[in-house]
């Protein structure tokens, strides 16, 4: 018989957890998920706005780094980076939970998009994550995980996702070469592809009621995901129980991407 698995396996663990909007925010669940079983907690927001929404959380979260972070202005990212460095000296988990296009180029189909919004789309969406790995990597010193937040649209064509298609391919790419990478230093990285949720980033794609609608009927269970199912996905992928696993699209959606 097994032991049961601590419930604070991922004590005296740091976890940077990027794109928290709300409460019901998939990045969100990934910080909750990561604070139930221990782990020390450095929570961004992208706004003067989305602070009034996130800093509740953080502070519920006992998170000790609250910072702003807009992934498209200069200077952001290192400092978050210089901050961690400075009071933790080290990071274990990395979850990159952002993604924006232009209104216009989001709801308008892929072959209307502009060229400046698809390049815009691509930088916060996909090459963000490119950096953050790049600072996170000399942080993990002794391993580590990184995750990323894609989408079924990325693998197969589903109506209304446009642009976000594409981006969100060209991530699940970047997350296996970086898997690739990034391996030898003990480093894994994971493209998590969660069914629809109602997030403030979903709420962006036209007829977005009628894609959860469908996902809940076709899904084997029966049901859609939350983002607790999400964030404990992650949580057990940064154990030690996940140790042999990289690179994979990781699909938490109720078994819908099965279906035909």
């Amino acid at each position: 018989m097994t032991d049961p698995i601590p419930s604070q396996i991922l004590k005296a663990k740091r976890a940077l957890v990027c794109g928290i909007a709300n409460e019901y925010s998939i990045a969100y669940g990934c910080a909750k998920a990561f604070r139930e079983l221990g782990a020390d907690l450095a929570i961004t927001y992208a706004t003067d706005k989305a602070r009034a929404y996130v800093e509740p959380l953080a502070r519920q979260l006992e998170a000790p780094i609250f910072m702003p972070l807009d992934v498209s202005r200069p200077g952001d990212l290192e400092a978050v980076f210089a901050r961690i460095e400075a009071e933790w000296n080290r990071l274990d988990v990395l979850v990159h939970s952002i993604a924006w296009a232009p209104a216009q180029d989001l709801q308008g189909g892929l072959l209307n998009c502009s060229a400046e919004g698809f390049s815009k789309a691509m930088d916060i969406s996909c090459h963000s994550f490119i950096r953050m790995a790049r600072m996170a990597a000399p942080l993990m010193k002794d391993g580590g995980t990184m995750f990323t937040m894609s989408y079924y649209g990325a693998n197969k064509v589903v109506s209304n996702y446009n642009v976000m298609g594409p981006v969100k391919a060209a991530l699940e790419a970047s997350a296996r070469y970086l898997a690739y990478e990034l391996g030898p230093k003990g480093i894994r990285v994971h493209p998590i592809s969660p069914g629809p949720l109602k997030t403030r980033a979903a709420s962006g794609l036209k007829d977005f009621d009628l894609l959860l609608n469908e996902a809940a009927e076709r899904a084997p269970l029966g049901e859609l995901v939350d983002i607790m199912d999400v964030g404990f996905t992650c949580a057990f992928l940064a154990t030690p129980y996940a140790r042999r696993l990289s690179g994979e699209t990781v699909y938490v959606d109720g078994g819908v991407h099965i279906m035909a």
